[in-house]
């Protein structure tokens, strides 16, 4: 199956946790192939909360960057954790958002329904259970401004697949692909559901 061609918008990728733009390389390119003008988030790690909270300005900064350089609202696709990340701004900034994608990120549920929150905690050095945090959860479950798409998976292994997609939101569709978490950004068939989601 071939992916559509691109119509030249901006799509800004955000990795997810502990990873940097390195992580996002393969599908990046795939996206400048297809024609589209994918960027970096040159924004170092992904630390979660420490991005999310004190940090999200910076977030916030660069995708308007973006929207003044090309013109347009920017397309967000965001893997794992930055798929919060990309809800969170979807949701501050809808002005300056035209879409958003997320790839296997559990954005509805509780955190601790994932194989990785004792990983998470030791890394951002934060805990799940922050009132603070279980807010912004509560944010980022909501309804975006937005068109939203949540391309997730049953066989994860890491996050549980069902709180990656919004059953209950009308405008959020879902797309299941088959595949384990780590390194989901680079397989063929969630490639192609990216580019089917661009290019619809």
């Amino acid at each position: 199956m071939a992916a559509p061609k691109g119509d030249g918008r901006p799509v800004l990728i955000l990795p997810g946790l502990f990873n940097t733009d390195r992580s996002n390389g393969v599908l990046r390119r795939y996206l400048h192939a297809l024609g589209y003008r994918a960027y970096r988030w040159e924004l170092g790690r992904n630390l979660g909360p420490r991005t999310i909270g004190a940090d999200a300005e910076r977030l916030f900064a660069r995708i308007e960057a973006i929207r003044a350089e090309a013109g347009a609202p920017v397309t967000l696709i965001g893997v794992s954790l930055g798929g919060l990340m990309a809800r969170l701004a979807a949701h501050r900034l809808p002005g300056a958002v035209r879409e958003v994608i997320t790839v296997s990120s559990p954005f509805a549920g509780s955190p601790r329904a994932t194989n990785v929150w004792r990983a998470f905690e030791w890394i951002t050095r934060d805990s799940v259970d922050r009132p603070a945090l279980i807010a912004q959860q509560e944010e980022l479950a909501r309804p975006l401004p937005v068109p939203a798409t949540a391309i997730w998976s049953r066989s994860d292994g890491l996050v549980n697949g069902l709180n990656c997609l919004a059953p209950d939101d009308l405008g959020c569709r879902d797309i299941e692909v088959r595949s384990g978490h780590l390194g989901v950004q680079i397989k063929p068939e969630v490639l192609l559901a990216i580019a089917g989601v661009l290019g619809g």
